[in-house]
């Protein structure tokens, strides 16, 4: 029994110290329950994050449409995005669309 009492005694030793006390204290609070919590600033790092990666995507897709809108700034690109995506033409021309089997959507019963 007297052993326990002494090997308690030797736990609670640092305990006995102040700033020890108040630094472990001082800790926990900074840890959990502060405003400015590492918890906090962990999710506040994650969300810069993805926001600084979605930033990336941004800017690789305004540069994408900037040299689309360099390529229809001219008649020509114009035209050819007409007759690409509307299938537009001139008067008196014809156009055929070949399409082949295997860029044909199937039907769900066959």
């Amino acid at each position: 029994m007297v052993d326990f009492i002494n090997k308690n005694k030797r736990f609670f030793k640092p305990f006995k110290n102040a700033f020890f006390v108040i630094s472990i204290i001082f800790a926990i609070w900074m840890l959990f329950f502060d405003t400015n919590s590492w918890f906090i600033h962990n999710e506040l790092n994650n969300d810069i994050k993805a926001l600084e990666e979605e930033k990336e995507y941004y800017k690789k897709e305004i540069e994408k449409d900037k040299k689309e809108i360099k390529k229809l700034s001219s008649d020509k690109g114009v035209e050819k995005y007409g007759r690409e995506k509307y299938h537009m033409k001139k008067k008196d021309e014809e156009i055929y669309l070949i399409e082949y089997e295997d860029s044909l959507k199937k039907k769900k019963n066959e």
